[in-house]
C-alpha cells in the first residue's frame, strides 16, 4: 500500500518569538537537534518503508509562498526531495491545506494513504510511532479517518483532548472517538488525567486521500469547492505549485479538526467514514512554546537548557538561548532568556504562553522585529543590516556561488556597491562588467540593474544606501530567476 507524507509547514510560531519570525518561522530552525524541525519531520520516517507492506513515497509538503525556497533546500540537505511543494499564497487553516495536497495525490491514485503530519513536532521514540503508523495503515486501508492521541502524563492546559470511544477489536489498539475537547482549565485538565478516557490531540491524521475528499464533499462543500478551483487554476513554478491567489485567498478558514473530524466523531453511522484514534506513547510534544522546549530539552545538573554562549551562576529549572551575543544569569530559577543580534525576550516560564502579546504589539506599531531577523536568507544568499539612519542604509550581501539577484530599479534610493570577497558580474543599464576585490561601482537611482556571481566562492560586498525612502518595497523586477514579482 502506497504511503503519502503531507508536511503542513504553515505556521509562523509566534509563541517562539524572538527566534521565529513571520518569513523565517520555528519549523525552518533548530531548535531541538542539529536538523531543523522541517528536516526532523521529513527524516523521521526513515527505514518505514523496510516492511515489504508499505510503499514510501517522497513528502508533499504544503507551505506559505515566502518560504518555498527555505523548504526545498532543506529537504534537499537531508536527500529527501518532495513529491511536491505547495505553495500557500495565504493562510486558510489546516482543512484546505489538507485538501490540496490530497486533490494533487487522489490525482494520481486516490487509494494512497496520507500521513499527516505539522513540521513542528518532536517524536523522540520513532520505533514506537513507526508501528502506530502501520496500525494506521490497515485502519486507512477500510476507510477509516485516523489520528493519533498522545497518552498524557500530566493536566496540560494548552492542548485540546480526545475522549476515548470503544475499542475497535482485538487485532489493534485503535479506539472509536467519542469527541474532541476543547483546551480546559486546570482542574478540568486533572480530572481529564485521572480518568484515563482522554488523550491529547496531537494534529496527526491518517486516511486515504479518497476517504479525506469525500468527508469534504459531505461536510465542506464550499471550502472542497474553493480548493478545487485554486487547484485546477494552479500552475507549476520551477519545484514548486502555486495555486491560485485570489481563488484560495475566498477559500474558507477552518482546521481540519473544526472541519472534519469533530463532526464525524460519536456519530460514524451519519458519516461517510469513520474515524478512529490510536492512543501514542513516543516522547511526542508539540513545540509550541519556550517552556516546551525546555521540557524536552537536555537538562544540565541545575535543570537548565543552555544553547550558545552562557554562564548560569546560581540559575535553576531555566532556558537560556543565545543567538548573537553572551549570556550570564545570576540568581533566577524558571526563566526563559532568548537573545537574537536585535531582540532579547525575558519571561518567566510559566508567563511562556504570552509572548505571542509581544508579536501582536510590534505588528500593531508597525516595527519589524516580528516579521524578519537581522539578517535575512533569500534564495540568491543572505543581505544584513549593520547601519541606518534618516536617509542612509548599510547592508552586509552575501551572493551564493552561480546565484544572481533580479533586473530590478528603485525609484527612491541609489546604491553603492564595494566588493570585499569574490567577482560581481554587474548590469547597469546597457552596461554589463566586472567588479572585483576592493572595487566599487555606483547605481544611480532608476536605473536598471542586476548583480550576478559567477564564481566559484560566495560574493560578500556592502551596500550603502542613500534616498528618501529605503524599504524593501521599493523594487520593480523585470527578471528574476527565481519567479519573485516583487
Amino acid at each position: 500500500m502506497k504511503l503519502q507524507p503531507v508536511i503542513l509547514s504553515g505556521g509562523t510560531g509566534s509563541r517562539l518569538w524572538p527566534l521565529s519570525r513571520e518569513m523565517y518561522p520555528k519549523q525552518l530552525i533548530q531548535l531541538v537537534s542539529e536538523q531543523t524541525m522541517l528536516q526532523e519531520t521529513a527524516a523521521r520516517l526513515n527505514g518505514l518503508d523496510e516492511s515489504e507492506k508499505i510503499e514510501l513515497l517522497n513528502p508533499v509538503v504544503v507551505c506559505n509562498e515566502e518560504h518555498r525556497f527555505f523548504v526545498a533546500e532543506q529537504l534537499r540537505q537531508i536527500d529527501v526531495p518532495a513529491d511536491k511543494i505547495i505553495l500557500e499564497p495565504t493562510g486558510r487553516n489546516t482543512a484546505p491545506a489538507l485538501t490540496l495536497a490530497a486533490l494533487a495525490v487522489a490525482a494520481d491514485d486516490p487509494d494512497t494513504v496520507l500521513l499527516v503530519m505539522p513540521a513542528d513536532h518532536v517524536i523522540q521514540e520513532e520505533k514506537i510511532f513507526h508501528d502506530a503508523i502501520h496500525d494506521g495503515m490497515q485502519l486507512s486501508g477500510k476507510g477509516y479517518l485516523v489520528t493519533f492521541g498522545i497518552k498524557p502524563d500530566s493536566a496540560q492546559t494548552g492542548y485540546g483532548y480526545i475522549r476515548m470511544g470503544a475499542a475497535l477489536g482485538d487485532d489493534t489498539v485503535a479506539q472509536s472517538i467519542d469527541s474532541f475537547v476543547e483546551k480546559p482549565d486546570a482542574a478540568t485538565a486533572q480530572s481529564y488525567l485521572e480518568s484515563g478516557d482522554y488523550l491529547w490531540n496531537s494534529g496527526m491524521f491518517m486516511m486515504k486521500a479518497s476517504s479525506w475528499l469525500d468527508e469534504m464533499q459531505a461536510l465542506q462543500q464550499p471550502m472542497l469547492s474553493s480548493c478545487k478551483e485554486a487547484f485546477a487554476k494552479g500552475e507549476s513554478d520551477r519545484d514548486f505549485y502555486r495555486v491560485d491567489k485570489d481563488v484560495f485567498s475566498a477559500c474558507p478558514s477552518d482546521s481540519i479538526d473544526y472541519a472534519v473530524m469533530e463532526k464525524i466523531s460519536g456519530q460514524t453511522d451519519k458519516a461517510a467514514h469513520p474515524a478512529a484514534v490510536i492512543p501514542l506513547d513516543a516522547g511526542w510534544s508539540d513545540v509550541g512554546v519556550w517552556s516546551t522546549l525546555w521540557d524536552v530539552g537536555d537538562k544540565n545538573v541545575d535543570g537548565n537548557v543552555i544553547k550558545g554562549d552562557v554562564y548560569t551562576i546560581n540559575t535553576n529549572n531555566s532556558l537560556l538561548f543565545s543567538d548573537q551575543r553572551h549570556i550570564s544569569s545570576i540568581g533566577l530559577d524558571d526563566i526563559i532568556v532568548v537573545e537574537t543580534a536585535d531582540a532579547v525576550l525575558v519571561a518567566h516560564k510559566d508567563h511562556a504562553q504570552d509572548v505571542k502579546q509581544v508579536v501582536e504589539r510590534l505588528k500593531k506599531e508597525k516595527r519589524s522585529e516580528h516579521m524578519n531577523h537581522q539578517l535575512v536568507y533569500r534564495p540568491w544568499g543572505s543581505y544584513e543590516c549593520i547601519d541606518c539612519g534618516e536617509r542612509f542604509q548599510v547592508k552586509r550581501i552575501t551572493v551564493n556561488p552561480g546565484a544572481s539577484l533580479s533586473l530590478q530599479l528603485h525609484h527612491h534610493r541609489a546604491e553603492h556597491w564595494i566588493v570585499v570577497k569574490g567577482t560581481a558580474e554587474v548590469t547597469r543599464g546597457d552596461d554589463v562588467f566586472l567588479v572585483t576585490e576592493n572595487e566599487s561601482t555606483y547605481i544611480p537611482l532608476g536605473i536598471k540593474h542586476r548583480l550576478e556571481n559567477k564564481g566559484a566562492i560566495p560574493l560578500e560586498m556592502i551596500e550603502v544606501q542613500s534616498g528618501s525612502y529605503l524599504g524593501e518595497d521599493d523594487i520593480v523586477r523585470f527578471e528574476d530567476i527565481y519567479g519573485r514579482d516583487k
